[in-house]
């Protein structure tokens, strides 16, 4: 059964979860290791080579915060299409390793 669209201090509080959840999670992790440092002058904007420049970095960020985002909201709205979602990505997932609670933030 589908509920109702969140109220809008939900979606932002949802909207808010899922900007900290991706930082720590994601933007904190190894990618940040390759994003940090000086721009390389003879790689810059050139994809053949493994360079993120900072548009790059706001583009993969952006896209993973709009993704959580429409998780969280969908989580709390529209259980069957969560679900969907979930099974989805457990199509890509079934070789990964299972996560483990950090305590290193």
């Amino acid at each position: 059964m589908k509920k109702p669209t969140p109220a809008p201090e939900d979606l932002s509080r949802l909207a808010r979860e899922a900007k900290a959840v991706v930082a720590m999670a994601f933007r904190n992790g190894p990618i940040e290791n390759v994003h940090a440092g000086k721009t390389c002058p003879t790689c810059y904007g050139k994809p053949e080579y493994s360079h993120i420049t900072q548009a790059e970095m706001r583009e993969i960020m952006k896209s993973a915060v709009d993704h959580l985002y429409t998780f969280l909201v969908l989580k709390q709205s529209d259980h069957a299409a969560y679900e969907a979602l979930l099974s989805l990505g457990e199509r890509y997932t079934t070789a990964w390793d299972e996560p483990v609670l950090t305590k290193n933030f």
